[in-house]
């Protein structure tokens, strides 16, 4: 049996690459892929601390968590798309018009 620690470790590396691409990239794209990785590294945070303590309610939030993300990556998706009709680039730079 794989110990807690390593899950845990895991999680928290997961969480840390997820969070360094969205803090560097600036295509709305990799923004959404590096939320989804943050997203999945709490996911297998919270199902090892649900089956080490061998309750589900931790499990049962995690599947909650993926549909949000799911909905998230959604409404995301279509503001995307609809940025893109207005201005054909999808890098972050560029969409400066609620500025100031």
């Amino acid at each position: 049996m794989v110990p807690l620690n390593w899950y845990l470790i895991l999680s928290v590396m997961l969480f840390m690459v997820g969070l360094f691409g969205f803090l560097t990239r600036r295509n709305m794209i990799m923004l959404f892929i590096s939320v989804e990785i943050m997203l999945n590294a709490i996911n297998i945070s919270l199902i090892a601390i649900s089956h080490y303590l061998q309750d589900m309610r931790g499990q049962v939030l995690a599947f909650f968590v993926i549909a949000c993300a799911a909905a998230g990556v959604a409404v995301g998706l279509v503001l995307l798309i609809a940025a893109y009709r207005n201005k054909p680039t999808i890098r972050l730079e560029d969409f400066d018009l609620l500025k100031g």
